[in-house]
């Protein structure tokens, strides 16, 4: 599913999002595996609240172990559920994949590989070091994506992109056995940042997590 981006030329800026304001705790809360919709916010009157919301709703995938665990903050991935330090110890290499000798390729495949208990998916790699989410609140993390020279040059479609259709993305909602899962699926994610983005890509406070 191709997600249709009405801001698609929204120059994003990182000045001026952090508005304080009543937030989105007026909403029960989401089930553990599940996101809500978009359309569960519109009875969000202020549009920039509104945008704070779904923000926040998509902060779940994000701040998921699935994805925190390959935004370490350093040259070192994690794991697990815990995020316990990748063993055996390896090294973020110049373009995320390892280094000479212990590429990420050398163990992981494009695919999981079950029976050998690895996960594996496309171009498995480490985010790039400026998107390190380890440790990150979500108004940070929220000003990173924000920002094309720490988000990997991507303008606003292109993050929709990425969210909905990258297949290393897709891969924390498919770990494997004894992995949990993403919440919600990565359409629905996709959804969340298109939603965000249209209502004006406003970043959440601290206190609105």
């Amino acid at each position: 599913m191709r997600i249709a981006l009405l801001a698609s030329a929204l120059a994003l800026s990182c000045s001026g999002t952090a508005v304080s304001g009543p937030g989105p705790a007026a909403l029960p809360p989401s089930p553990p595996d599940s996101l809500r919709p978009p359309s569960a916010f519109a009875a969000i009157p202020d549009r920039a609240q509104r945008s704070r919301a779904l923000f926040v709703e998509a902060g779940r995938v994000l701040l998921h172990p699935r994805c925190v665990n390959c935004h370490p903050a350093g040259d070192t991935p994690t794991q697990g559920d815990l995020g316990f330090a990748h063993d055996p110890p390896v090294a973020r290499g110049a373009d995320g994949a390892g280094v000479p000798g212990l590429e990420c390729r050398s163990c992981h495949q494009d695919r999981n590989a079950t029976a050998a208990r690895v996960p594996g998916a496309p171009e498995w790699r480490l985010a790039p070091a400026a998107m390190a989410w380890r440790g990150a609140s979500l108004p940070a993390i929220c000003a990173q994506l924000k920002d094309r020279a720490r988000n990997g040059g991507r303008t606003s479609a292109q993050l929709v992109e990425h969210a909905a259709h990258d297949p290393l993305v897709a891969w924390g909602w498919r770990p494997g056995p004894g992995r949990a899962a993403a919440p919600g699926s990565q359409g629905e994610f996709g959804a969340l940042v298109a939603a965000w983005i249209e209502t004006g890509a406003e970043c959440p406070t601290e206190a609105a997590q």
